[in-house]
């Protein structure tokens, strides 16, 4: 007996060391693993940096051209000199101006994240008073907008990206949606889940999910016209307020004639 223990201690003894060194080993290469990885990401991770400072940077170094573009415009106009050139002239200057407003927010969304400041406020009042202001264009183009929102829906968040993010969906329902095309626009709580929804008539659409709408400057087929005047970067920023206020955004077609964007705080 005492013979076995002593063959089974030897044994053991010589098994320590190898045990030792594998762990050891293992320990080596997770540090090399994790140095070399850090190294690796550095570069990608100095780029996106680099581009979002770019992108906050050419866009308010655009700000100054457009603002003295747009009142040489209006001194011509006021010579006399007013035209469906000069008209043509301010429609690219708003158009540019928009686009450079949704790039910062957007740079400053990404840089913000985690930052934004959260308080308790009304969903309810935020999601009516900004969808509403929208019936007059909805009108005007020909196409209807209903809204319901069930009363008294609070959220703890940060109201005013939360506008922006309202105003981004409704405004790309109304500029999406078919002629004479309804527009919705719901917000219910059910089971402690906030639920926003718009959704608008459309064509040609294929069933299912479209997450790819959420992409930066991403416009499908049917939309790439001058007459919309999108830019294919509302979406992007609606899915990045959602993402600070840890909510989730889906886009999906229940039939191919519709597109319904839902978010879910």
């Amino acid at each position: 007996m005492r013979l076995l223990l002593a063959e089974d201690e030897k044994e053991l003894s010589s098994f320590w060391p190898f045990l030792v060194i594998s762990i050891a080993g293992i320990l080596v290469v997770f540090a090399l693993v994790l140095v070399f990885s850090k190294i690796a990401v550095k570069p990608f991770a100095e780029s996106y940096e680099k581009q979002k400072r770019f992108i906050t940077d050419a866009s308010h170094e655009i700000k100054t051209p457009l603002t003295i573009i747009e009142a040489n415009t209006e001194v011509l106009e006021m010579t006399g000199a007013e035209s469906e050139w000069t008209q043509s002239i301010r429609n690219q200057i708003k158009r540019l101006s928009s686009l450079t407003q949704k790039l910062v927010f957007l740079a400053r969304m990404d840089e913000n994240q985690g930052k934004l400041e959260m308080t308790e406020f009304s969903l309810s009042d935020a999601v009516l008073e900004t969808a509403d202001s929208f019936s007059a264009v909805a009108r005007n183009s020909g196409r209807t907008l209903d809204i319901n929102v069930q009363n008294g829906i609070l959220l703890m968040g940060n109201e005013m990206t939360i506008r922006e993010l309202v105003s981004f969906l409704v405004d790309n329902a109304v500029k999406y949606s078919t002629d004479n095309g309804n527009i919705s626009v719901s917000l219910v709580e059910e089971s402690g889940h906030k639920k926003l929804t718009v959704k608008n008539s459309t064509t040609a659409l294929e069933k299912g999910n479209h997450y790819i709408l959420f992409e930066r400057f991403y416009r499908s087929d049917s939309s790439r016209n001058s007459e919309t005047g999108g830019s294919g970067i509302g979406l992007s920023i609606s899915k990045a307020v959602a993402t600070a206020h840890k909510a989730k955004i889906h886009a999906k077609s229940p039939d191919g004639n519709s597109l319904e964007i839902t978010v879910v705080f």
